[in-house]
């Protein structure tokens, strides 16, 4: 007796509910090619697409039930989760306001079109998209989160917290709101509550990869290397090996270092900064040739010219002063800065029209200073983001007396700055900027450790490794040091909230 069609399509709704998405995909082709009018058949090869992550072929799959069925909210919901996916943003974007359109209290769209709009910096659209979520259904844990990560983007610290505090109200064992919390309560440097906040989360799920990473950063960088270890092994997160390195370096492991950064070396590509620090570090104090081949010669991959935009007396450059001296931004505790203050939060993702404009003055140069040394056999240059994103972006602000300590950016590819105020010293190296290779109170076997220095003009940009230590030379006038700093990094996908079928 032959299959009715109904009783097929029944049948690859269980197969897909079971997750076997690939005899879905194989059986729902042939069967469209048959019924190309069947609405169910192309909604049930795009949700088997989707979820086995063929994101291109998914997207035309749902388009085509689109046509058959454009009134159908969920459906363009998730045709904008994988048209996300693919990057298509503007398509994602279109998609969650068809979704909210054809259903005003469709929540979920609102909060996911928030995450798409904090994804491409438009932090106060993300802000009204998450809040018109909350007013819909306020019971939402998740968007409560998602508004305290955009609050904190923001810099609105404050805010950030009750909006993390109200997430756990509503969903008491929320980890990653604990741990959120923790990072804003760091941000403002009270590390008593942060590290009771991560520890909360912890207790809650002592696998949890951000708690554990944090509390590994916070041990470390109290100089207890032994005890953050294990936190950084759990999280398996991010640069975790790159942390453990630095635990068994700053330790004196020497040994355990060696055997832990040769077995990573082995596994390649050579594309992890902090690494590049402490093998370098290594390298010259044991006296041997360093064979971590991100950037070994660092200190020949400074970038530093003039921008044209930013001249003494052009208008953006006071309207960018002018920012700094007047927007509500919180400031970020900085134990490294003496005689000077931090902003919190993303700079690059604010509102202000002078902020935007310099990040895509900066992101221009990205590609100018890839472009001067693309003939470089390195990983820095071979391996460089296709996508620019700002892990952060910030500024400083230094009185008389004002120096930041040698550091590096733990986090970033390529890091800068950008130079708004600059005190005139008759030493030319008061409040210049200095480049090398040890700081951070690195063990030292020997004292030939490299350095370079730079005296950046108003109006400067410059670009380094951030696998370089660099850090701010004490100045003496009465005058203030004002520059932009930010980090690069290779972009991360976004994740979204979905529908089921």
């Amino acid at each position: 007796m032959a299959i009715s069609l109904p009783q097929t399509i029944n049948s690859l709704i269980q197969q897909l509910n079971q997750g076997q998405f690939a005899a879905v995909i194989q059986q729902a082709r042939p069967l469209i090619a048959q019924y190309p009018r069947e609405f169910v058949l192309h909604h049930l090869l795009a949700l088997a697409l989707d979820q086995s992550q063929q994101y291109a072929p998914a997207a035309e799959a749902y388009l085509a039930a689109l046509k058959l069925n454009p009134n159908a909210a969920e459906l363009w919901f998730n045709y904008a989760i994988v048209q996300t996916q693919c990057q298509a943003f503007d398509a994602a974007e279109q998609a969650y306001r068809k979704a909210i359109a054809l259903n005003p209290q469709f929540f979920e769209a609102h909060g996911n079109l928030g995450t798409l709009l904090q994804k491409q910096g438009r932090l106060a659209e993300a802000v009204t998209s998450y809040q018109q979520g909350l007013r819909i259904q306020p019971q939402d844990a998740r968007g409560h989160f998602n508004l305290g990560t955009v609050l904190r983007d923001q810099g609105q610290l404050q805010a950030a917290v009750a909006s993390y505090e109200r997430a756990i109200a509503l969903f008491p064992n929320y980890t990653d709101a604990y741990n959120n919390l923790g990072e804003t309560w760091r941000d403002q440097g009270d590390m008593t509550k942060a590290v009771g906040y991560y520890q909360a989360a912890l207790q809650r799920n002592p696998q949890h990869a951000g708690a554990n990473y944090n509390m590994g950063e916070f041990l470390y960088l109290a100089k207890r290397f032994e005890e953050a270890i294990p936190h950084f092994q759990a999280s398996q997160l991010d640069d975790w090996q790159s942390r453990v390195l630095y635990c068994l370096y700053r330790g004196e492991k020497f040994d355990g270092f060696k055997q832990l950064r040769d077995e990573i070396i082995k596994q390649g590509p050579h594309t992890a900064p902090f690494i590049a620090t402490l093998s370098t570090h290594y390298s010259l104090n044991h006296g041997e040739p360093d064979p971590y081949q991100f950037c070994p010669d660092g200190l020949s991959f400074v970038y530093h010219r003039p921008l044209p935009e930013l001249a003494p007396g052009s208008p953006l450059l006071a309207e960018l002063l002018l920012n700094i001296a007047q927007a509500d931004i919180a400031e970020r505790k900085q134990a490294r800065l003496t005689n000077g203050k931090q902003s919190a939060g993303n700079l690059f993702k604010r509102p202000e029209a002078a902020f935007r404009a310099l990040a895509d003055i900066v992101k221009r140069e990205f590609r100018l200073y890839q472009l001067q040394f693309k003939d470089a056999e390195c990983a820095l240059i071979t391996h460089f983001p296709d996508t620019l994103e700002f892990t952060s972006s910030w500024y400083v602000k230094m009185q008389k007396g004002g120096h930041l300590d040698a550091h590096i950016h733990e986090i970033g590819w390529l890091s800068g700055a950008v130079y708004l105020a600059m005190p005139e010293t008759a030493d030319p190296q008061e409040g210049a900027f200095e480049y090398g290779t040890h700081g951070d109170q690195y063990p030292q076997l020997q004292r030939e450790f490299p350095t370079r220095f730079i005296k950046p003009a108003v109006g400067d940009i410059v670009l380094f490794p951030s696998s370089l230590f660099h850090r701010t030379i004490p100045f003496h006038a009465e005058a203030e040091r004002i520059c932009v700093a930010f980090d690069l990094k290779p972009a991360a996908h976004l994740t979204m909230a979905r529908s089921q079928y």
